[in-house]
């Protein structure tokens, strides 16, 4: 097995001493994504700025990793209202336009804490 990386980002951090993802031997994992707005260091001001900026991040965490959306086999997404997924499908289309060509997605209701509206993990493969 190789050396686990952790990835780390500016403007981008949990508070707890966790990088946003790590990597081993191609395998990417992530810890929560969300909608933090670099500017307050807050979860930004509702669902579509909060969803926008979570793929923002999972974009800046990918690249960090040296992958891309093609990279990406699942995306697990909590949301605190389940019914409201038009911002989530928006973006998700956004970086995933090919039908044909899409990673998995599951997406949950969940408490969600401090103003998030949306959250997700991801996990993400690229050939060592």
């Amino acid at each position: 097995m190789g050396k686990r990386r952790s990835i780390y980002l500016k403007d981008f951090s949990h508070k707890n001493p966790i990088p946003a993802a790590a990597v081993i031997d191609g395998l990417l994992m992530s810890g929560i994504i969300y909608g933090l707005d670099p500017a307050t260091g807050k979860a930004a001001e509702g669902l579509e700025e909060q969803t926008r900026l979570m793929f923002v991040h999972l974009s800046r965490i990918l690249e960090e990793a040296g992958m891309g959306p093609d990279n990406v086999l699942k995306l697990d997404v909590l949301l605190l209202d389940r019914s409201q997924r038009g911002p989530l499908n928006a973006e998700w289309e956004a970086m995933f336009p090919d039908p044909d060509d899409r990673p998995v997605r599951q997406a949950m209701q969940a408490d969600l804490d401090n103003g998030k509206l949306i959250q997700c993990n991801v996990t993400a493969y690229a050939a060592p």
